[in-house]
C-alpha cells in the first residue's frame, strides 16, 4: 500500500514538472518569437523553436505518464528524437543563411531578461524530472529531463550571445550560438533514438 502510494504521489509530481515546464514554454515562444523578429535574431529564432520541441516533448511525456502501462514508452521516445533532428536541421540551415549574407541582428532586451529567467527555470525542472524519473525508473521521463536541461544550456549561450552582441558588437555571436542548437539537437536526437530502440 505504501509503495502504491509514493507511486502515485510520484507519478502526480512527474505530472506536474511537465505541466509546469509547458506552460513555461508556451508563454516563452510567443515572448521569444517576438524578440527574435524584432531583432532579427537567428539564435533566437532557434530557442523559440527549442520551446516548440520542448512543448512537443512534455505533451508526449504527459500522454506517457497518463497511460504508463499501454507500452507507449518507445514511441513517445521516437517523437522526442524525431523533434530533436528537425529541429537541429532547422537551426543549421538559418545559422548558415546568416553568416553568408552576414545578417547583423539589433540587441534585444526583452530576450536577455527572458532567457535569463528561462536559465534558472529550466535548471529547477530538470533537477525535478531527472529525480522524479530515477525514482518512479521511467526513461520516458529521464529523457525528458535531459531534454530540460538542454533547453536550459541553450538558454545560457543564446544569452552569451545576445551579450556580446548588445556589449561589443559581435553581430557573429548570434549565429554562432545556434550552432550550439545544432550540436545539441543532434545529440539528444540520437541518444532518444537509441534508447527507444533499447527499449522493450
Amino acid at each position: 500500500m505504501t509503495n502504491r502510494i509514493d507511486g502515485s504521489a510520484l507519478l502526480r509530481r512527474g505530472l506536474l514538472l511537465e505541466y509546469l515546464t509547458l506552460g513555461w514554454n508556451v508563454v516563452g515562444t510567443v515572448v521569444v518569437i517576438v524578440a527574435a523578429f524584432a531583432a532579427h535574431s537567428v539564435a533566437l529564432a532557434g530557442f523559440g523553436l527549442d520551446s516548440l520541441v520542448e512543448i512537443g516533448a512534455s505533451t508526449v511525456v504527459i500522454w506517457q505518464l497518463r497511460g504508463i502501462h499501454e507500452g507507449r514508452e518507445k514511441r513517445a521516445l521516437r517523437l522526442i528524437s524525431i523533434s530533436f533532428f528537425a529541429l537541429a536541421i532547422y537551426i543549421l540551415g538559418q545559422s548558415a543563411h546568416t553568416f553568408l549574407l552576414r545578417v547583423h541582428p539589433s540587441t534585444s532586451p526583452l530576450g536577455i531578461v527572458w532567457l535569463s529567467l528561462t536559465l534558472a527555470a529550466m535548471l529547477a525542472l530538470a533537477a525535478g524530472k531527472h529525480r522524479t524519473g530515477i525514482a518512479l525508473n521511467n526513461q520516458v521521463l529521464k529523457t525528458e529531463a535531459r531534454v530540460t536541461l538542454v533547453d536550459a544550456y541553450l538558454a545560457g549561450s543564446v544569452l552569451l550571445g545576445l551579450i556580446f552582441n548588445a556589449l561589443c558588437g559581435w553581430w557573429w555571436a548570434d549565429p554562432l550560438a545556434g550552432l550550439v542548437i545544432v550540436f545539441y539537437g543532434f545529440r539528444e536526437g540520437r541518444h532518444a533514438w537509441a534508447e527507444a530502440n533499447a527499449t522493450a
